[in-house]
């Protein structure tokens, strides 16, 4: 985990009732979902397996554990998850040596966020190796903090991530907004108890209560945000 918090916040600087904003990383602000799959599918195909196209759905989003661990078990493949795991994040970390595609409205809106000094988390079921290699791109300093994957005991789907983000920015998670692309990372942020702005990017996900699905990060804006959380008395 990394912050630059200087002390735990109580609100925003101008007294609205959102507290803090947390985003997910891959599918959410950079379009890099798909490259982990094509890195998956590389990779099995070399050890000589061939990945069907319904497994993505299950392994997007998830901890590395989980998927590869899936994929290990569901082709039978001869390689460690240790082993599977430092071959996925090399080939990844290689395919965005240059430049990370950022997802639309991405930009617009971390800048909005800065403008208006909202407290922000980058939470990410990535290696901190990866995120930090995507930061180059995003910008680090447009977060307060940031949480990886391997700087939790449990990851997403578990909530540890976003209750470590809300506690450490000074939040109440229900004072937070998330925004997810993926089942496992509302789930994540869902049970958390955070307000959940869901971008789909593979696979489908329902409106709730307590979440709003939306098409794009073009129809995300600070005003929106704020309008998912209840006033503060």
């Amino acid at each position: 985990m990394t912050s630059t918090v200087p002390a735990p916040v109580a609100r925003t600087a101008d007294g609205h009732a959102l507290q803090a904003v947390l985003l997910d990383m891959d599918g959410t602000l950079v379009d890099t979902e798909g490259f982990w799959w094509e890195i998956e599918v590389g990779v099995f195909g070399e050890l000589g397996h061939r990945l069907d196209e319904s497994w993505r759905d299950i392994v997007v989003g998830g901890p590395m554990t989980r998927s590869g661990g899936f994929l290990i078990e569901a082709t039978g493949a001869d390689i460690g998850l240790a082993e599977l795991t430092v071959l996925l994040n090399e080939r990844f970390e290689a395919r965005i040596a240059d430049r990370v595609p950022l997802m639309p409205g991405a930009e617009r809106l971390l800048g909005e966020l800065a403008r208006h000094n909202v407290p922000t988390a980058l939470v990410s079921a990535s290696h901190r190796r990866v995120i930090d290699q995507v930061l180059l791109t995003l910008g680090r300093d447009r977060f307060t903090m940031t949480v990886a994957g391997d700087e939790v005991p449990r990851t997403k789907p578990h909530p540890d991530p976003y209750l470590l983000a809300a506690s450490a920015l000074g939040a109440h998670p229900s004072r937070c907004a998330v925004i997810e692309d993926t089942a496992t990372g509302v789930a994540a942020a869902e049970a958390a108890g955070c307000r959940v702005v869901a971008i789909p990017s593979v696979g489908l996900i329902a409106p709730a209560p307590g979440r709003t699905v939306v098409r794009s990060l073009e129809d995300v804006d600070l005003p929106f945000l704020r309008s998912l959380i209840t006033p503060l008395n």
